[in-house]
């Protein structure tokens, strides 16, 4: 019985930090809505957009532990990256130079 109360303990410390994250970011960009990706054994995937275009990722340990912590920092959760959640990111050079550089002839990565 032990074990399984020290795996709950240490599961929701990390959805509270996780959502003391999303907060943190949502606080910095003005709001932030999210999305969550299972991305197989090493979890699952939060993508978060802020209301500025600012958008940025955190990786939970585990999908159930990924929807606890947007619930508990209360963002906007969407199904799928894609329509008007995903058109409100913005991006710059960076981003594009490390998305496609070199298949659109920007610099290379090595």
């Amino acid at each position: 019985m032990a074990d399984t109360q020290q795996v709950d303990a240490k599961a929701e410390r990390r959805v509270a930090k996780l959502a003391k994250q999303i907060n943190a970011f949502a606080k910095s960009h003005g709001g932030a809505e999210a999305q969550v990706a299972y991305i197989g054994q090493r979890g699952a995937r939060i993508v978060l957009v802020g209301e500025d275009g600012g958008w940025g990722d955190l990786v939970a340990p585990s999908y159930e532990i990924a929807e606890q912590a947007v619930g508990k920092a209360g963002v906007t959760v969407h199904e799928a990256f894609d329509g008007e959640f995903a058109a409100k990111v913005k991006t710059g050079p960076y981003e594009w130079s490390r998305m496609a550089g070199i298949q659109v002839g920007g610099p290379s990565n090595g």
